[in-house]
Order: structure tokens, then sequence, then C-alpha cells
């Protein structure tokens, strides 16, 4: 819970607003990124990873590499990468796995890729500065593949055209598969996620693979809630994806996305801290600049963390800043209230208690309660 009393510098730029991630890998990472810029976070893996160092593809393709060289080897995360040295090992072709990759043109796809090979005794090639597997691609191809054997360590997810266009270009693709993505063993915490942000409990969704998004839409289809998160996603919860590739089955359901310029976590947690307070409502209320977030107001930019129901109220009114909205109608926009609109007056002493600024909401008798908007703001909300 935040002081009630802290200076508007206190809390972050996500101060306010509840963000969902579904990443496997890093999510500790990303998640300690968020909430040091004053997010609350709710983390459910959409997928878990599932090493193959007995799976008998990777002991195929491991003996066809070290049997027939390859021109070059494509390393496209330093997890997958590692994971292929420990099994070579296990089974006794480490050295001449090695052995082979010094022999080859090895392309690393990020930094972190880069450290694995180099910790393994091997030097890459080049590796690309956008980290964009569309980058690899466009070397290989204006190199030219005709003829090429070319090798890629596969992450577990599928590289949408990268396989088709090197083919089309007349190289041979073999296949690395390190891991695979496969279903949460526990899908309760996945099934909160989802029931968060179709009740609009999350202000954002986060994405850093294809096959996290995939699933999360899978899961929700299977429960029959796929209208619903798709309706969520396209207007009140943003979802934010680490880069293109991880958009697309987002995409194809017809979800616009926001994505980082830069494909990693950093510029995807700056981008957050960008769009957030950009879509929160501002207005001015009683002498004060009130801007509404997700679980949280700030009033004259000092943080005042708010209970769900009046969230809810408080979003009823700011619909129709300055004007009357009845009892009734804020009785349907509390979950779970039923009938009673005594329940909707218990709500509304512990909103302005929150808000603590209690003249911020008019009590309008008989009729309802109102936003007690500025004078000077009434004529430009009453146009509107």
């Amino acid at each position: 819970m935040y002081d009630e009393q802290q200076r508007p510098e206190q809390h972050g730029p996500l101060a306010g607003f509840t963000v969902g991630v579904t990443a496997a890998r890093r999510a500790d990472e990303l998640g300690a990124l968020l909430q040091r810029r004053g997010a609350a976070v709710l983390h459910a893996p959409a997928l878990r990873i599932v090493p193959l160092a007995d799976d008998s593809e990777l002991l195929a393709a491991t003996k066809e590499i070290i049997d027939q060289k390859p021109d070059v080897v494509v390393a496209t995360t330093a997890i997958g990468f590692r994971g292929w040295i420990e099994a070579a090992d296990g089974w006794g072709v480490g050295e001449d796995l090695l052995d082979r990759l010094r022999g080859v043109e090895l392309l690393a796809r990020g930094p972190k890729v880069k450290g694995a090979v180099r910790a393994a005794g091997l030097t890459e090639e080049w590796s690309p500065s956008s980290e964009s597997m569309a980058e690899v691609l466009d070397r290989l191809l204006e190199e030219g593949v005709d003829g090429r054997r070319i090798a890629i360590q596969l992450h577990g997810e599928p590289l949408p055209g990268f396989v088709e266009a090197l083919r089309a270009g007349g190289a041979e693709v073999l296949g690395i598969p390190v891991y695979r993505w496969m279903p949460p063993e526990d899908i309760a915490p996945v099934d909160r996620l989802l029931d968060a942000a179709i009740s609009r409990g999350l202000d954002a969704l986060t994405f850093t693979s294809a096959p996290a998004a995939a699933s999360l839409l899978n899961r929700a289809e299977k429960r029959g809630l796929l209208p619903e998160l798709l309706g969520a996603l396209n207007h009140d919860v943003l979802p934010a994806c680490v880069g293109p590739v991880t958009a697309l089955p987002l995409q194809a359901r017809g979800v616009d996305t926001v994505q980082p310029d830069r494909f990693r976590l950093g510029p995807l947690v700056q981008l957050l801290c960008q769009e957030l307070p950009a879509r929160a409502r501002t207005l001015p209320i009683a002498g004060h600049r009130v801007e509404i977030r997700g679980h949280a107001v700030l009033v004259d930019g000092a943080l005042r963390p708010v209970p769900p129901a009046g969230m809810s109220l408080l979003r009823a009114l700011s619909r129709r800043p300055g004007w009357v909205v009845a009892r009734a109608e804020l009785l349907r926009a509390l979950p779970g209230a039923g009938r009673d609109e005594h329940a909707v007056e218990t709500a509304m002493a512990r909103l302005r208690t929150a808000l603590g600024a209690p003249k911020l909401i008019q009590t309008v008798v008989k009729r309802g309660y109102r936003l007690a908007l500025d004078p000077a703001a009434d004529a430009k909300y009453a146009d509107a």
C-alpha cells in the first residue's frame, strides 16, 4: 500500500497501473523493471520451456551437423545454445560438435547469444545490432544462399517466413530443436490473468514470445472467453509486445499492439511508461488536477490508491464529467452489488476517503452523484 501523503516525485511513471506478464523466461527481470517504475505486476507464465536433452530429434540433428558440415549455423537464444552444447556433452559428442562449429560461419542473434557462443570457446562471425532475425535473414540473402547448408538453432517458436525465404533462395535448411514450449503444468495462474484482463483489472498485458501470445489466446478460446479477451485488448487493456514476431498471433486475431523500436525488455518497459500515463483520464475537479489510473488516482500529483469498487464508480462518473449520474446507473457499474443501492453509498464513502478530498464528488439529493468539474471546464465537457 502506498503512503497517501507521498509527494509526486516519490512514485514512478507506472504507479497506479497493473501490468500482466506472460513471460516464462526472464519474467523476474521484466517484473522487477516494471515494479521499479511503480507498476503492480500480475505474472502468469503462459508457457513452460521443456529442454530436449534426451530428444531423438536433437541428437539426430547434432549428428547430422557433425557428419556433414553446414556452411552457416545461426544461434538464436543463449539458453538454447547452452542447452545444445550441454546435451551434446551428455551424449559424448560435445567436442566433435565444437570442432565442427569452429569451421562454419557462426551467426549470433544478439549479445546474450554472443556471450553463450564465446563461453563455449567459439567466436561468432557476425551479430545484428537490432537482435532481429529479419536482419539475419537479410544478411544471408544478400550473401546468397543457393546451394548452401544452413543450420538454425530453433527456439521453441516458429520463425514466420524465415525458413521459407531461405529455401526459396535455394538453401538446404536444417532445424536444431533444442527445447520446446509446452502449456504450464498449473493453468490456474493463466486463468486468473485472463479473468483480470477481461474484467479490466489490467491496464496492459505484455508478451515476449509469439508462443506465449498464442497460448493465452488458445486458453481463452478453450474457456469460451476469446471474444471477451479480444474486446478487452482492443479497447481497454494495452497489448504490448517485445517485437513484431511476438505480435503475429495477436495481429492474426485483429488485435493492434504496441512495440518498442528496439526489441528488448528495457525499451518495452519504457514504452509502457509513455503509453499508459498518456491513456489516463485527467480532469480539473474542485480546484484539483485529478488523473484516473488503473487502481489509483493522482490528486495534484499525489498517489491515492482506490479500492476496485471505488474505481468502478469513479470511471462511471468520469465518462460524463460534471453530469449527474443516477444511483441506479452507478449500481450497475459495481461488480456483484446486486440491487441494493446502499452499496453505492458505501462504496462512494470509501472512494471519497481514498481520494482524500471529499469535495471532488458532489451528492445531488434524490438524483445521484457528479464530479465537481471546475466551472471553466464545464462548457468544454458540455459541448463534447
